[in-house]
């Protein structure tokens, strides 16, 4: 018996006993086990990509202008949002000591309102126009931006936890910029999208709060450098936890900064992802990974400037085990650059948290790197100014209207406004768009998909699309072998497999030859999921995947290995529900010439309800995506959302592609 054969013996066998393939393997690994090794494997993959593999400082040198801009394209910063005016205002002023403190605000985009403080020596001329604003007798002084960790302190934002920082810098002579977060400053907007919030949609935008910490950063900058008493040559950023990672994304993203200090603020993927360290982080510590980086290429960028990295060695959130690999990292890096002696590294005995050590050595490492001054420093002290003392917003009523805050995740990255094509102009515009996707949304995906393989060990049942990825094949025992047609139903969400293969019995197998896929994940496969923290979901999005893009590869693997065969007298057909009709249309995309027709059944109409892929609202939308299938696959939307006018358009582009009887709606 051949392969072929066999394998639909045993899978009408399967389905007519009606237990799960797993039973057929001795002690087989749990789903769990499955997915972990896989995440594991990927992990080890892409984590030998450092610098893009640069081995020599003119291979960096000629890499490094793209690598900015997959880096900011992956914080969902490229291009860059327009610099519109800040509408900075200073809403109070209070003095301890040597030192004023400004409560202000600005606005790093209209509505996207930053509430910060301003510490700077008293004796600063806070004159901000013409030729005041300087120290006396002249001179401007080096400044900080201080980026917040999470710190809970309610409505007088987490600025209000990190003021010792500030009335260090301002006591010694720098200026130093303290500012709130998103989601815990005092106008809140949110962190936790696909953490706990189940905003999928945030992958599909190619959203993370990443983005906004990080513009908010670059926009401080701008502020402190639109200080006539500030020296703009001299600006240094820090930050721990959260600000410790907002540091890494700011000072790869702005080349203004020249000395750098991440504090407890970043690991990489070993311990993000086979670690299943980020379970402990927020979606602000992350962003998209879609060129599949090495997450420390993302601190290269700031090389061969300054930079101490700074950790403590009891953190359970940043492991010992990362911080050890990253400084070895860095530390070929500047070697290659010729800086070796610009990085350096500082332990601190304890937990997650500052203490006296390690605020001296933050503290002596910007006043040799930016100050020239090799002195030792004393840790701060000073008196501790009360939270709502601090507010730029003093009372709720002050809270402008118009901040969009609360919905930033809504606007901040803006969606593709893709143009319907000319007929003439048809072909080159299908090509454009289908070379974004490889780039950008699928760059994990291979150029031609291999076969997926079947697994001997349990008759041929469980197949692989690529290693350590299982998923389940079955032909149903009520289809028609010697139909004219040979269908493929694509499963959805694993609790739906069972109701779906039914479904499909029941409207196909009476007049088709039908198989039902059920994707990763799925019957059989289902790993735990828990919310939060979404481990395996959120860890992919760090390998450049999600769940999704998986799933057309698994159906793109069923089509290379199954629906090639049928080929002679035979239509080659796809059906689907839902978000799995669209996985089936992608991976039909990807497998030119297999399929003859394709069936969605009450499709979303956009990629906000799913299916989602990093950031594929970037480059389209389902209408357009289902309408690149032209012309040569026979399009049949059935439902009440097929009736959507979203699928005019593809209609529209059927209709450009000379198909226009190829696409129906039923």
């Amino acid at each position: 018996m051949n392969r072929r054969d066999l394998f639909r013996a045993s899978a009408f066998a399967l389905a007519s006993q009606s237990v799960s393939p797993l039973a057929f393997g001795a002690d087989p690994p749990s789903a769990d086990d499955m997915i972990r090794k896989y995440l594991a494997a990927e992990t080890k993959r892409t984590s030998a990509k450092f610098m893009d593999g640069a081995a020599t400082k003119a291979e960096w040198e000629k890499a490094r202008d793209r690598l900015k801009r997959e880096f900011l394209d992956m914080l969902g910063l490229d291009p860059l949002p327009e610099k519109t005016p800040l509408k900075a205002a200073v809403t109070g002023t209070l003095e301890r000591g040597g030192v004023t403190v400004e409560n202000l605000h600005y606005q790093s985009k209209p509505g996207l309102y930053v509430t910060a403080n301003l510490y700077r020596p008293k004796q600063v001329n806070p004159d901000r126009k013409g030729g005041g604003g300087k120290l006396p007798g002249g001179g401007k002084l080096p400044a900080i931006l201080y980026v917040c960790g999470h710190a809970g302190k309610g409505r007088d934002g987490n600025k209000t936890a990190y003021q010792d920082h500030g009335m260090w810098f301002a006591s010694n002579g720098y200026v130093c910029l303290v500012v709130d977060t998103l989601q815990l400053g005092e106008i809140a907007g949110k962190h936790h999208g696909t953490y706990n919030l189940n905003r999928w949609w945030w992958h599909s935008r190619g959203y993370t709060p990443a983005g906004v910490e990080c513009w908010n950063g670059v926009r401080g900058i701008d502020y402190l450098c639109s200080l006539p008493y500030v020296d703009a040559e001299k600006i240094g950023v820090t930050g721990i936890s959260g600000g410790g990672a907002v540091t890494n994304w700011i000072i790869a993203a702005d080349d203004r900064v020249k000395v750098a200090v991440p504090v407890s603020g970043v690991s990489d993927l070993e311990s993000y992802v086979t670690d299943q360290v980020i379970n402990g982080h927020c979606d602000c510590m992350f962003f998209h990974n879609l060129y599949q980086w090495e997450w420390t290429t993302a601190l290269a960028l700031f090389a061969p400037k300054p930079l101490l990295f700074a950790n403590s060695d009891n953190d359970p959130i940043f492991p010992m085990s990362g911080n050890k690999r990253i400084i070895e990292r860095l530390r070929k890096c500047y070697e290659l650059l010729g800086a070796k002696d610009n990085v350096d590294e500082h332990v601190s005995k304890g937990g997650h948290a500052y203490r006296a050590d390690l605020r001296i050595a933050i503290f002596e490492f910007f006043h040799k790197h930016l100050k020239g001054d090799k002195t030792a420093v004393k840790d701060t002290q000073f008196e501790k100014i009360e939270g709502k003392d601090l507010r730029a917003f003093p009372e709720d009523k002050d809270i402008p209207k118009d901040a969009i805050n609360a919905t930033a995740d809504e606007t901040f990255v803006p969606v593709a406004q893709v143009t319907v094509p000319e007929p003439k102009n048809f072909k080159g515009w299908k090509a454009g768009l289908v070379k974004q996707l490889r780039e950008k949304v699928f760059r994990a995906l291979p150029e031609k998909v291999p076969a997926a393989r079947p697994d001997d060990t349990t008759f041929n049942v469980e197949w692989e699309a690529e290693t350590g990825v299982t998923f389940t094949v079955m032909a149903t025992p009520a289809g028609k072998p010697d139909a004219a047609y040979t269908t493929f139903a694509i499963a959805g969400a694993a609790d739906a497999n069972e109701a779906e293969a039914k479904y499909w019995q029941n409207k196909l197998a009476d007049y088709t030859e039908l198989i039902v896929v059920s994707p990763r994940g799925g019957k059989g496969f289902a790993w735990t999921r828990k919310n939060p923290p979404n481990t395996v979901e959120r860890s992919l999005a760090l390998l450049g995947q999600t769940v999704d893009s998986g799933r057309v590869r698994d159906v793109a693997g069923i089509i290379a290995a199954l629906v090639r065969e049928r080929r002679k007298g035979k239509d080659r057909r796809l059906v689907g529900r839902g978000q799995a009709g669209i996985v089936a249309a992608y991976a039909t995309l990807f497998s030119p010439g297999a399929v003859d027709a394709l069936v969605v059944v009450d499709p979303p109409t956009s990629h906000r309800d799913g299916p989602h892929f990093l950031g594929i609202m970037r480059v389209l939308d389902i209408p357009e995506a289902l309408g690149l299938l032209a012309p040569d696959v026979k399009l049949t939307l059935v439902g009440k959302s097929a009736q959507d006018k979203a699928f005019d358009r593809t209609a529209a582009i059927y209709e450009a592609a000379g198909a226009k009887d190829k696409f129906t709606r039923e």
